[in-house]
């Protein structure tokens, strides 16, 4: 009976596993897309990065405190990219994903489209929910953000972000879907690059954009399914046949 019943337990979480994969293509009519669910990372206190302090003291007329460590710092380290973290991390571009993925076990998924599923939106804000995508030969970073803009009021930012350069980001293009209800809502842009922190492009609202009432329009039982594509700019293309 003990053997029967650890039998059984498995393959009920098995069928639910199943079915959470079933709910996210059923909403994209696309076959073959590989479905990620992803669960949040929630902070009950967010940590500011060194990037985000920078961008308030420039905002604010003043720079930072100066330190001895800081005047011999190498201009080609990267500091860690990852929100919600106050990861003291540098190291060279070259090393961002082998960082995020060891420290932070953040999963990647390759090929040209997939659907990334988030779970639990009812999480307080900040909650972020994040997954590495490789694709066309480069990595890139995508970032669903959970946040308070306005006191009281959250919303959903989702931004995809190359581990590279600004001038490698240049030849990508991303677009995000939602699709459930007979309603569908796209954006499409091109992609920033990691150098330029994912808090300033969401506090400049470069990126997907939902309210919670809209948010929840595209939910189904509290997860949200977003089709991700990359493909390359048409001016890169243009470049190439040339």
């Amino acid at each position: 009976m003990l053997f029967f019943t650890q039998c059984f337990g498995a393959v009920l979480d098995l069928i639910h596993l199943r079915f959470q994969h079933y709910k996210a293509k059923r909403v994209f009519s696309a076959a073959g897309q590989l479905v990620c669910v992803v669960n949040p990372t929630h902070s009950l206190k967010y940590a500011p990065t060194r990037c985000t302090a920078a961008q308030a003291s420039t905002e604010q007329g003043t720079l930072p405190p100066c330190h001895h460590h800081e005047a011999v710092h190498d201009p080609q380290l990267v500091p860690c990219t990852c929100p919600l973290f106050s990861c003291p991390w540098e190291g060279h571009l070259e090393v961002v994903v082998s960082h995020l993925r060891q420290t932070h076990r953040i999963n990647i998924l390759q090929g040209a489209e997939i659907v990334f599923l988030a779970t639990d939106m009812h999480l307080p804000a900040p909650t972020d929910w994040i997954i590495m995508h490789s694709c066309l030969g480069h990595q890139f970073l995508l970032v669903l953000r959970k946040q308070e803009k306005y006191e009281g009021h959250p919303q959903f930012f989702a931004t995809m972000m190359l581990i590279g350069t600004p001038t490698q980001a240049n030849n990508f293009t991303y677009r995000l879907e939602l699709n459930r209800n007979q309603r569908r809502l796209k954006w499409e842009a091109t992609p920033r690059s990691i150098l330029e922190c994912v808090d300033s492009v969401i506090s400049d609202g470069d990126c997907l954009v939902l309210n919670t009432s809209l948010a929840q329009l595209f939910s189904d039982n509290g997860s949200l399914a977003i089709g991700i594509a990359i493909t390359t700019s048409k001016v890169h293309s243009s470049e190439a046949e040339v």
